[in-house]
């Protein structure tokens, strides 16, 4: 099932939902705020949808008839078509372990249900804010064996190229702009994932581990700064 609320020369959201009763008020109030929404109510269809239309941002549940959310997840952003379109996850499972495996499938933001049409509205501006900011003008940041290019998306450690998810990438960028500067937790989530996020701050701590992690030795180079955050520095 397809439904274009309405064409307009603006920002296209698809929203990917089986609940027929939320993905409508979510569109309603996507409308209503200037967005052109369009919903798909299975995977299946969502997958399609995304690779006719290459929307702007992807508002994408879980818990899918055909494919489910996380598979759907993995094929946009494992194709070149759609890596780059942001997808924020809807989903009733709001458990840490559930934020890290949508983290890890490539998720630019999760949000646990129920939400605020409030909380969802600023969290599309702040992905969308944040994206338009990355395609505005690139450059290239290289620290010991890491090489940052901003413009393409790229990191390097060593000439060879390392796969990082968006929020590891700006995660990674944040810390190297501000190249042995403490930063706080709070900062880290405003500052990545674009507003301060409500619930504790672990989520920083889980992508800062899978940073490390992707980046080999030259991850010690991001350092813990006990009770306080984390900071980036030179080997």
């Amino acid at each position: 099932m397809q439904k274009r609320i309405r064409e307009q020369r603006m920002k296209n959201i698809l929203i990917i939902e089986d609940e027929s009763a939320l993905a409508e008020l979510v569109a309603f109030n996507l409308e209503k705020e200037g967005y052109a929404p369009l919903v798909a109510l299975d995977g299946t269809t969502g997958l399609e949808y995304a690779l006719r239309n290459l929307p702007d941002l992807i508002l994408l549940d879980l818990m899918l008839p055909g494919l489910s959310g996380l598979e759907v997840c993995k094929l946009l952003k494992g194709n070149d078509k759609t890596s780059k379109i942001p997808v924020m996850i809807l989903t009733a499972k709001g458990e840490e372990i559930d934020r890290v495996v949508g983290f890890e499938v490539g998720a630019d933001d999760y949000i646990a249900k129920p939400f605020s049409t409030r909380e969802l509205l600023l969290r599309i501006k702040a992905v969308l804010r944040r994206v338009n900011s990355e395609e505005a003008g690139g450059k290239v940041i290289t620290i010991g064996g890491i090489t940052i290019d901003t413009d393409r998306h790229m990191v390097k450690v060593n000439d060879d190229e390392v796969q990082l998810t968006t929020i590891e990438f700006k995660l990674l960028v944040s810390l190297a702009e501000r190249l042995g500067r403490m930063q706080s937790r709070e900062r880290l989530l405003k500052d990545v994932w674009g507003i301060s996020h409500i619930g504790d701050t672990r989520t920083v701590d889980t992508h800062i581990t899978r940073l490390r992690t992707k980046l080999g030795e030259s991850g010690d180079m991001i350092k813990t700064v006990r009770g306080f955050g984390y900071k980036m520095e030179a080997s």
